[in-house]
């Protein structure tokens, strides 16, 4: 480890002065450039990234969904230019002088960052529930804090950083992020022993709910999704059924297997708004629904279902709040199985390929882009 200029930089490590990195600067706008490494001031950390994934909602934000850029109502989320990319798993290449001090990280150790950089000054931060910060930036949306789409990111000083094993697979590390949403979304369901659990969606954030909603013991636990590849690792994953919306009626599916009562807790990971409406139709009274998607439009449903006819629990999932030393110690001691969600490694001048295979979602599950990996290796 080398001193100089009030920075630790990894001993032996060049870095260089410019980077490849994808850039953000309208819908469809997305062009691979050559531009500055970033700098680091004195509470800043920079991140030589490993990998980092591609999320359904990268592909919202990519086909320019009016929930992420603003209109018909929603304000503007995406702050252009910026570089994508939230799902990632890095190691410190540098790092700022009182950063060095006050952050228990030497340059080499493997990183990642809550998507959230809050403000910690809001009503909603210094009550310790962060990831509802009322002025929060996010990692890959605004250009102040962007993403892992390059070759190199930094953290600021409000990040909240965990460290990551170096013995945990790339394939896996790089799903601490996705898995620690998923974690909450089971979380915010209050499963109970001898619960039926219905998860609808089998993506990565899907796949990622099975192995912590198991271990809440349902006495069953049902995955659905138009995949049948998705619905094949879900049951290896340790789904006891999953069944397919386009080839059976899934709400009947379930009232027949609860004696007509129906599912005590419904997980929405779909982001299709017709995903609500089933779950609302198969939920039992006194049930608990949670909804974790981000829709490309509004879900449209019959609010008495929720109030007068089953007095229902709604409950939004958002991030991965407290959940990402939980998501790292499960992937590190093998407590869930998320082995096959990552099924494409691409480098990163191959992003447009990437996101048009998470759109179609067909052959993938989860896809990594790679800063470094040679095209064609």
């Amino acid at each position: 480890m080398t001193t100089f200029k009030g920075e630790l930089e990894l001993a032996g490590q060049k870095i260089p002065q410019t980077m490849k990195a994808v850039v953000n600067y309208a819908p469809r706008d997305y062009r691979l450039e050559e531009v500055d490494v970033p700098e680091v001031g004195p509470d800043e950390i920079l991140i030589k990234v490993e990998s980092c994934g591609v999320c359904a909602s990268d592909v919202k934000c990519y086909e320019g969904a009016e929930s992420l850029w603003g209109g018909g109502g929603s304000p503007m989320y995406v702050k252009a230019p910026v570089i994508p990319g939230h799902e990632f798993i890095g190691h410190v290449a540098k790092m700022g002088e009182r950063a060095a001090q006050t952050r228990n990280l030497i340059p080499g150790d493997r990183v990642i960052a809550e998507q959230i950089v809050p403000c910690w000054k809001c009503r909603y931060c210094k009550r310790g529930q962060y990831w509802m910060c009322q002025v929060h930036d996010i990692f890959g949306f605004q250009k102040n804090v962007n993403g892992a789409w390059a070759e190199y990111m930094k953290f600021p000083v409000e990040a909240l950083i965990h460290k990551v094993p170096v013995d945990i697979p790339e394939r896996l590390a790089v799903l601490v992020e996705p898995l620690s949403c998923s974690i909450h979304a089971v979380e915010r369901g209050r499963i109970e022993f001898g619960d039926v659990v219905v998860l609808a969606g089998a993506g990565p954030l899907g796949l990622g709910m099975i192995g912590p909603a198991r271990r809440k013991t349902p006495s069953k636990l049902i995955v659905l999704d138009l995949n049948d590849r998705r619905l094949e690792l879900a049951k290896h994953m340790g789904a006891d059924l999953v069944l397919n919306p386009a080839r059976e009626d899934v709400v009947a599916r379930v009232l027949e297997i609860t004696d007509g009562y129906g599912c005590d807790v419904y997980i929405e990971s779909t982001g299709h708004p017709a995903s609500v409406g089933q779950g609302l139709a198969m939920i039992r009274k006194l049930g608990r629904f949670v909804e974790f998607s981000v829709f490309n439009q509004p879900a449209t449903v019959d609010w008495s279902i929720i109030g007068d006819r089953k007095e229902l629990d709604i409950y939004g999932a958002h991030l991965g709040p407290y959940t990402y030393p939980i998501a790292i110690e499960f992937l590190d001691k093998g407590l869930v199985d998320m082995e096959g969600v990552v099924t494409h490694v691409l480098p990163l001048e191959d992003y447009e390929s990437a996101i048009e295979m998470v759109h179609t979602g067909k052959e993938s599950i989860k896809v990594v882009l790679k800063p470094g990996l040679v095209k064609g290796s």
